[in-house]
């Protein structure tokens, strides 16, 4: 099985560079306008895209991505309408990776064989589904890979040796190394432990390892990419998605552009690790 998401990996490694993957929830602030992000996103210099999906309790979101969540299913985001998104995306951009993250219950309520059916007719690459362990893979985790679809998981700093086996036992396209213990957005990662993490994972698996949580910089995504395959960022771009709301929670005249300028701020910090270690 070869995905999109392997192909853009194996585009990065012989580049010889990191990878900037971009976080935004489907739906923020309303179908239309995340649409919009959406479709920027790569021009912005997003490589993979994580696509949140909106679900009424995310227990291991900090307040950001919660509160992006919340806007989300407010303005009438559904399952359909987020696998909609990637249909509509699909029809311009056939290459860059979408990834759905989220939690499994939506997924549950829509039936796993529905849902998988429908991700892969529209275009979905891989699933983060931050609440299924290891043992729970008979549920969504090995369907998936049947289907086709990249099942990722999330390793963290906590997961030691005799752990990790079992994570990524089934764990295709990459790993998602959750760089601090706690909930995204809540505190900053330290290249140095990451660095001696990644390291370690890698002992384990010859997938690429991609950094998330605590990333809200260039400097820091530039930090992160320098000793990973990837840098991920979410909370500062739903963030930046807030900030340029109104106090009717629609999108000012030129907060997309906005937002996307942040991005490509982020990715450039990312993108130009690997070349700045090596001058």
């Amino acid at each position: 099985m070869s995905t999109r998401v392997d192909a853009r990996f194996g585009k990065l490694k012989k580049e010889g560079r990191a990878g900037f993957v971009a976080f935004i929830t489907a739906g923020d602030p309303d179908v239309e306008t995340s649409f919009e992000i959406l479709k920027g996103l790569p021009g912005a210099g997003a490589d993979i895209i994580e696509l949140g999906m909106p679900f009424t309790d995310p227990m291991a979101d900090g307040p950001s991505v919660q509160a992006s969540s919340l806007r989300a299913l407010k303005a009438g985001q559904t399952m359909i309408k987020t696998l909609d998104l990637v249909r509509r995306f699909r029809k311009d951009d056939n290459e860059t990776p979408i990834v759905l993250m989220g939690y499994y219950n939506p997924i549950y309520h829509y039936g796993v064989e529905a849902f998988l059916k429908d991700a892969v007719e529209a275009g979905v690459d891989g699933l983060i589904v931050v609440d299924l362990p290891p043992e729970e893979d008979d549920e969504l985790c090995l369907p998936a890979l049947k289907a086709g679809v990249n099942f990722i998981r999330l390793a963290t700093p906590t997961t030691d040796d005799k752990r990790l086996p079992a994570v990524l036992a089934n764990t295709s396209g990459f790993v998602y190394y959750v760089s601090i213990t706690g909930i995204t957005g809540s505190a900053s990662a330290k290249a140095q432990d990451v660095s001696a993490s990644v390291q370690r994972i890698k002992r384990y698996t010859d997938l690429p390892v991609v950094v998330g949580f605590g990333v809200k910089t260039p400097e820091q995504a530039a930090e992160i990419a320098a000793v990973a395959d990837g840098a991920v960022v979410g909370s500062a771009i739903v963030d930046a998605v807030k900030a340029e709301l109104d106090e009717n929670g629609k999108m000012r005249a030129g907060g997309t552009a906005r937002v996307l300028g942040l991005v490509k701020t982020l990715a450039d910090g990312a993108h130009g690790a690997r070349k700045a270690a090596a001058e």
